[in-house]
């Protein structure tokens, strides 16, 4: 008897740093999606292809849908409404260790009116007690008529495997849509960017809020030692970011410089010469010329 392949699409939505990326790459086995404790750290769909015997579930994580509050914002929320329309499934997560909150309430209403089957993954269970659970559940069946609910510790790993058998069951018979060997349709300057940006994130913390932007300027070889030259500019809002991010003696750029370039000879497998210059372009998130030179494209949404 023939073996059936299962294959699909299912987005993955929630509030902001619910963990989202870390089950991403979590599942896909390589870093695709940019991880930081701030909130609002992916600005695109970010499409990792999990491959096996007997599926391919391919992943879309989407910008948190948020209420937003400037042109970029917006480009984010109409990202991630417009994908909920084009897939199989919706994964909902939400944080355990948080709870219910109106950012929730904001996204559920915007369920009701969608047709695609919701599963609820409650992520970071390894920060609460079973106690503290069976409260939540209950709680978020009363809201909405969920397909599944699957509490998960995307950085433990517990349960992510149950989880994918879900998915696998439900999902239909289809075609294998990418290579075995494809793990995400976006192309290599764009991780090679969000691996720098997430780099500003965590070094620079608070200081540094998503005024942030990074555009790969050049990527070309070098001819010495086989090495990759990349050129990158940070793009920042204010001479006071730009100030921050070099910082005393170049010392905070060097550093992020150091810990980028790791990552990407990680991605690459390949030595790499990274360069980086700051620019400011004042306000740059509310100026529709400078979202679509910096890769947000109007006819995304």
């Amino acid at each position: 008897m023939e073996k059936t392949f299962k294959s699909g699409f299912v987005a993955i939505i929630g509030r902001p740093n619910v963990g989202k990326s870390t089950f991403m790459n979590r599942v896909i086995g390589q870093k695709i999606a940019i991880m930081s404790d701030k909130a609002q750290t992916t600005r695109n769909k970010i499409q990792g292809v999990y491959t096996d015997n007997d599926k391919q579930i391919v992943f879309i994580d989407t910008p948190g849908i948020h209420k937003p509050k400037h042109k970029l914002g917006d480009f984010m929320v109409k990202i991630a409404e417009n994908t909920l329309n084009e897939v199989d499934a919706i994964m909902f997560m939400i944080n355990a260790d948080e709870g219910y909150g109106r950012g929730d309430q904001y996204i559920i209403d915007r369920l009701q009116s969608n047709k695609t089957p919701v599963f609820l993954v409650i992520n970071k269970i390894d920060l609460v007690t079973p106690d503290e659970l069976l409260p939540l559940i209950q709680q978020y069946k009363d809201k909405y008529p969920f397909q599944e609910i699957l509490p998960i510790s995307a950085l433990e790993g517990n349960n992510v495997e149950h989880l994918m058998d879900v998915f696998t069951d439900f999902l239909p018979e289809g075609p294998q849509f990418y290579p075995d060997d494809q793990i995400t349709d976006h192309p290599e300057r764009f991780i090679i960017s969000e691996l720098i940006r997430e780099k500003v994130l965590h070094l620079t913390r608070e200081e540094i809020p998503h005024s942030v932007a990074v555009v790969i300027d050049q990527i070309s070889n070098r001819g010495e030692n086989d090495k990759l030259l990349v050129q990158a500019s940070i793009i920042v809002e204010r001479k006071s970011q730009k100030g921050i991010i070099i910082g005393k003696q170049g010392q905070m750029l060097k550093e992020i410089g150091k810990r980028a370039r790791q990552d990407i000879e990680g991605l690459l497998g390949s030595k790499v010469f990274l360069e980086l210059w700051v620019k400011v372009q004042e306000n740059w998130r509310n100026k529709p010329h400078h979202l679509y030179e910096l890769g947000f494209k109007q006819d995304e949404y």
